[in-house]
């Protein structure tokens, strides 16, 4: 276990937007302890607040509390981050790859921040789990941390 808490992470988040900048500062420091490059830990922090933003203002229909986990964890030369939330099925690997302009055209649906997230992560995963969404991210570091 202490192995497993030196090369990770766990973020317990609520549904407000206010906690997703205390968990990129966590991001932040998990990387900056671990050597991992300021630009991992900004794509990794831009793909996390598009999704989490998306998850509070969009996935739930009431006002209750509600508990999204972030969990960060070092694989080898890749950083993968997990995301479990309780709100409605959405799948963010479901945005159709069509060229930026014809995402730009449809702001109703605000399929962009979709877009960049699919695009600055080196993979997405999604699965629906006991009535939760899992969203899986990760981000090649470029070197091997030991783990």
């Amino acid at each position: 276990m202490n192995g497993e808490a030196h090369t990770a992470v766990e973020i317990a988040l609520t549904n407000d937007l206010r906690e997703i900048a205390g968990g990129a500062a966590s991001i932040d420091l998990f990387c900056e302890d671990r050597s991992i490059s300021p630009e991992v830990a900004y794509a990794v922090n831009l793909a996390l607040d598009e999704l989490l933003t998306n998850t509070i203002s969009y996935g739930y229909d009431d006002e209750e509390p509600r508990r999204i986990e972030v969990i960060v964890r070092l694989e080898g030369k890749t950083l993968v981050v997990a995301i479990v939330d309780d709100g409605a099925a959405f799948d963010p690997t479901r945005v159709p790859e069509s060229d930026a302009v014809a995402v730009l055209a449809d702001p109703e649906i605000a399929r962009l921040g979709l877009f960049l997230v699919n695009r600055m992560m080196d993979s997405i995963e999604y699965q629906r789990r006991a009535g939760c969404n899992v969203v899986i991210l990760t981000k090649q570091i470029g070197r091997d941390t030991g783990t």
